[in-house]
Parts: structure tokens; sequence; C-alpha cells
């Protein structure tokens, strides 16, 4: 396993990027970042500091370790500079051609033995790993954001990837005092396929005129226990991202209905209004906007978590079937990624998979669309009478 003492590679200095540096140097090692776009690297580590500065004023983190973190941490001008590393985790935008190029161009100068991850969230890391001359020292490490404070990383081996090599990372993850989860190299892997539902038929619900958006965010937290609701979620991750993993998701299914994006995603995206980050989303957050009153009636809101959790259960199961990962896995990671109150295959367990199978089939029975067949996995559970756990 990779020690302490070796050198960690980041390439990207966003968010995400910088996150996964400071969560590398807190376990210990020295860290180079590296970002194409001139000075990004250096005023990543410039706000980052900030960040830390106000932990060590508010008694978060111990006092002198903003200063111990930083030193850590080197803005690197090029790759050239991660010659001497033992993982490079790569962490820039989602397009397939771009992370195979940088993979491409760092075999150039790692050395031989040196682990290359990528931090995408849904593409195929096999593609990605086929741009490598050593595509079996390929994987992909999916952190989430903010990488400092979510624990989950799902560990994602390409169909190439060394079979030792999943195993290791997942043991420096825990080093890391994250909690690691392997995952199939399918679209979304884990998290991101299983939540599409959380959103998607939300979305579908105000659509069809069921609630209005505070509405149904009220109901999914108030008889879900969700810490946030869909559309508050949407405009937290930013709408643009939502909407693209969506449709990434969607494309790499073979256009699976159960993945469609909606208009409304795509025509609030389209709008520039991709959340908090530009001031408006489904809410406005501008300053002193006051947010539209939900309509608590307790009908509508147990009919709206009743509809949503079939549909995120059932897509649950169907990972589970497919042998994604495990039921404890799937359980894990969703309340490790994503903060749910409980795993969706525990859900199942306690309201039973009979009742889901009822729900779907009455929604398939209605709408006449695939995107409500019921997973055969499913199916088998509520037939046998068998429970997850």
């Amino acid at each position: 396993m990779i020690s302490k003492e070796q050198r960690i590679g980041v390439i990207g200095a966003g968010a995400m990027g910088a996150g996964i540096a400071q969560v590398a140097a807190t376990a210990g090692h020295t860290v180079y970042l590296f970002d194409s776009r001139h000075d990004a690297a250096a005023q990543a580590l410039v706000q980052m500091g900030k960040t830390l500065q106000k932990l060590e004023e508010k008694g978060k983190i111990e006092q002198g370790m903003s200063k111990i973190l930083l030193s850590r941490i080197q803005a690197v001008p090029s790759l050239d500079a991660m010659d001497d590393v033992a993982l490079v985790i790569e962490a820039i935008v989602e397009q397939l051609p771009v992370k195979q190029e940088v993979f491409s161009k760092l075999e150039a100068v790692v050395s031989p033995d040196c682990i290359l991850a990528s931090n995408t969230s849904s593409l195929s890391v096999t593609a990605i790993a086929a741009a490598c001359n050593k595509p079996e020292r390929a994987l992909g490490l999916h952190f989430f954001n903010p990488a400092t404070l979510m624990p989950l990383v799902e560990v994602i081996p390409a169909v190439q990837t060394a079979a030792h090599l999943p195993a290791e990372c997942v043991e420096l993850m825990k080093s890391w005092s994250k909690v690691p989860v392997i995952a199939k190299d399918t679209p979304g892997f884990i998290v991101n396929r299983l939540a599409r539902s959380y959103y998607g038929e939300s979305i579908k619900l105000y659509e069809e005129g069921m609630a209005d958006i505070p509405t149904i965010d009220w109901a999914l937290k108030t008889y879900g226990g969700f810490r946030m609701g869909p559309f508050e979620l949407m405009d937290l991750i930013g709408n643009d991202i939502n909407y693209t993993v969506t449709e990434t998701v969607w494309t790499q299914m073979y256009f699976d209905p159960r993945y469609r994006p909606s208009l409304t995603q795509k025509k609030i995206t389209e709008a520039k209004r991709y959340g908090r980050k530009t001031g408006q989303g489904y809410y406005s957050y501008a300053e002193g906007a006051v947010q539209p009153a939900p309509t608590e009636d307790p009908i509508i809101g147990k009919a709206i978590f009743d509809r949503v959790i079939a549909m995120l259960i059932n897509e649950a199961a169907d990972a589970h079937f497919l042998r994604i990962a495990t039921a404890a896995e799937l359980d894990l990671a969703m309340t490790k990624g994503v903060n749910y109150p409980k795993g969706l295959l525990q859900w199942c367990d306690e309201i039973g998979a009979k009742e889901i199978l009822r729900r779907m089939d009455e929604l398939y029975d209605r709408f006449r669309d695939d995107r409500y067949r019921a997973s055969a996995g499913l199916r088998d559970m509520a037939e046998s009478g068998k429970t997850y756990f």
C-alpha cells in the first residue's frame, strides 16, 4: 500500500481537486496540485488557506494545522512534476476525450508503478483506461463534494485494472479516513445511478401538476427524512452538473427510459439558472429573497414520498440484481455519499418488497412507460418473501 512518505498528484484545482488535495495532505502526504489554467492551482491554495484559517479560529481544527497542511501541498507548473508520485488523481472536466488525453500524457511522465485514478462521476473508467499503454494501473476513485467532509469514495476497477489494485486503494482510502466501496464500472456507478430517481421522479411529479416545487421538497424531508429536498439539492449541486450527469447516464444506458432527462431540467440549464452559484435555480438566492411556502397537505405529502421512494428502491434492487455492489455496499454508498437517512434496501425490507412491487406495477399500468418497469430483482424478492438484511 502507498505510505504517507510517498507523494500524491492531483490534476485539476477546482472544488473537487483542491478538496482531494487537502484530504491527502491531512493524511500526511506531500501533494502536487496541477491545473492547466494559469495560476488556478496557486489561487486554490490561497482560498484553501483562508478556509483553513477560519476553521482554526473557530476551533474546528488544531492551532497551526492550517500552516502544516498548506506546507504539504505544492502548486506545480506542469505535469512533469508528477514524475515521482505514487498516485495521481485526475479531477478535471467531465469530458472523455480530455480525460483520455491527460492519462496518455501522464504515462510519459510518471513512474512505471504509479497508479492513475480518475474522479469521474459518470464516465466509463474502462474507456479512460484505454488511453493508457498500461491500463492495468488505472481505476476510478470517485470522491463526493465537498471531498473534505463527505466520507464516501467509490472505488471503480476498469475491465483492464489489475486484480490487486482495488483492494489496495480501499486500504489507502481507509487510511485517509474515508469510507470506500467497490462498484462495477457501469454508468453512474452506485450513487449517481441510484439517485437519478430522487431528482427525475420529483421533476415528473412537478410536471404532472401533483404539487409545486416547495411542496415536493417539504414532502420528502418530512415523510422521508431527507436532509434536503430534490430541488434544493439540485440547486446546491448545480443544475448544469446534475443535468449533464443525468444525460450521461441515460446515453450510456442506451437511452433506457428509467434515466431519461426532463425538459424542465434542460430548460433551467439553458436559462443558466444553475442554482446557488448563479443566484437563481429552482429557488432564488438573491439577497433578501423570500422563499415560497409549501402546501403542507399530509395526503399529498405522503403520496409524493410513496412514489419517489418506490422508484429509488426499485433502482437499488436492480443494482443489487445486476451485482453492481452488495446490499450492504449499496446502502452504505447512499448513506455516506448523499446523506440518505437510511439505505434504500433497508427501506425496502421495512416497507416490504411486495408493496414496492405493487406501486411500481400500478405506475406502469397507469403510464405504460418503461420508466416504471419493475426490476426483476425486486420481483424476485417480492415473490420469494426474502429480505435483503
